[in-house]
């Protein structure tokens, strides 16, 4: 009987608690060598390839591109080539492709919580997470009428090509990673910058699908559609439609959360398991800043400013020990919002870098996240949090505090105020500033004394 070997999914990194398969680069009975591509996975940071094992027949692929496959659980069997030279079974390959630790059999299926205590929290995009060992069987989400994984709608963006153009290979009609690339090279599906036929008042019928207004026309309330045609905001006897309580009736199909999402969930409800958080709000006066200057520096420098007057909210939390860790460097955790869900870079050694320098790492930190290359070392280890939520909406907010980090700030949408001044009023420019903090580890009185340092800074005219 040949020698079948099976290879489990490594750690892809830092604990990382589970992959989605994007796709195959081999096929069930294809010959593979030693550390040829075997497929590519979508983690809550990267996109990688995973390479063979194994030079050997493959015989077994456990899972389809969508599927998401846990770490330490079976990805694939091989029966090795007996005549090739194969890896030594203790040499490293950088990463643990060895099945997780056995566990004694129980007369009853455990806990969920019970399959995974036996592996430590580990770094994640957005904080810390625990892994599991099963394999969740999931297919690649269809949004617009186009089925593909997020990270193949990611390299569309990137690349300029129109998802609903590409013609897919994947099984069950899946976009590939491969099918992306081929329409970018041969220019078969660019991306319109309007619908087909409405470029200029015209009125496809592709583009006015997918573009078209989701709410009922004036038409189609004043004529309605005879019933199973269409649905209108009136009944034929001119009265409103009563729907269904969403208990009995949803519309759409629910979606499993995969890659930087998922993990943002876990991180998200363990964070609001763990926090007392507590957040104090005020105002910057900007108004006598001179000339143009770029905000976001002036907001890391504040932040800076205020961690070296206040040092309790530059910290680490061990809320189980009941440990603080002081930083004597300020490492910020910068907030960035992409499709695929919150990603946090750290911008290093912001207390020691000018503004010259701090626009030229979060220039270098974006573009990484916006093409999945960044480090995962970049995406833990931050000693405090940014989020300038204010370049979209909103004034002021309680942003969370993911553990251990002590505190975040959060900063808004800058309008201009009437302020009272000697001797009458006067129009500022002012910012939102919203600080959250885990009250655990500091008092009031030191978030105020940070606050305030952090706005006397930004008041400064340069």
């Amino acid at each position: 009987m040949a020698d079948i070997k099976t290879f489990h999914l490594p750690d892809l990194g830092e604990g990382l608690p589970d992959a989605t398969i994007v796709e195959w680069h081999v096929k069930e009975g294809d010959y593979i060598k030693l550390d040829a591509p075997l497929c590519s996975m979508e983690t809550a940071k990267a996109v990688v390839d995973v390479p063979s094992p194994y030079t050997g027949t493959v015989k077994k692929l456990h899972g389809a591109p969508g599927d998401i496959i846990e770490t330490g659980a079976a990805l694939a069997d091989f029966e090795p080539d007996a005549n090739a030279k194969q890896r030594a079974e203790a040499e490293s390959t950088g990463h643990h492709h060895g099945p997780k630790k056995a566990e004694a059999p129980a007369p009853a299926p455990a806990p969920a919580k019970a399959a995974t205590a036996d592996r430590e929290d580990e770094g994640t995009v957005v904080g810390a997470m625990v892994s599991g060992n099963t394999v969740h069987v999931e297919q690649a989400a269809s949004i617009g009428g186009v089925k593909a994984v997020p990270a193949v709608r990611a390299l569309a963006k990137k690349l300029k090509v129109d998802l609903a153009r590409v013609r897919p290979s994947g099984a069950d009609g899946v976009v590939t990673m491969q099918d992306v690339k081929d329409a970018a090279a041969n220019g078969s599906a660019p991306l319109l910058p309007f619908p087909p036929g409405r470029g200029a008042g015209g009125e496809g019928t592709a583009g006015a699908q997918r573009y078209a207004s989701p709410g009922p026309s004036p038409d189609a309330a004043r004529h309605p559609l005879p019933e199973g045609e269409g649905r209108t905001a009136v009944s034929l006897a001119g009265k409103a439609v009563r729907t269904a309580p969403p208990s009995v009736q949803a519309s759409g199909q629910p979606e499993q959360l995969k890659g930087v999402r998922r993990n943002m969930a876990r991180v998200m409800a363990e964070a609001h398991a763990n926090v007392v958080p507590t957040t104090l709000v005020d105002d910057a006066d900007l108004h006598a800043w001179i000339g143009k200057q770029d905000i976001t520096a002036r907001l890391i420098r504040s932040i800076v400013a205020a961690c070296k007057a206040v040092p309790a909210l530059n910290a680490w939390f061990d809320g189980k020990n009941l440990t603080r860790t002081l930083h004597p460097h300020v490492d910020i955790g910068i907030a960035v919002d992409t499709e695929d869900g919150l990603f946090v870079p750290a911008l290093r050694n912001a207390d020691v870098l000018d503004g010259a320098g701090i626009r030229a790492a979060i220039k270098r930190l974006r573009s990484q996240v916006e093409d999945r290359s960044i480090p995962a070392s970049e995406l833990s280890g931050y000693t405090i949090s940014l989020s300038n939520f204010g370049m979209f909406a909103g004034r002021y907010a309680t942003p969370v505090v993911v553990p251990p980090t002590v505190a975040i700030v959060g900063a808004g949408k800058l309008c201009h105020d009437v302020v009272a001044v000697m001797g009458g009023i006067e129009v500022h420019r002012r910012m939102p500033i919203s600080l959250t903090f885990d009250h655990r580890a500091a008092t009031g009185g030191e978030a105020a004394r940070f606050l305030k340092a952090l706005l006397d800074d930004l008041a400064l005219p340069n």
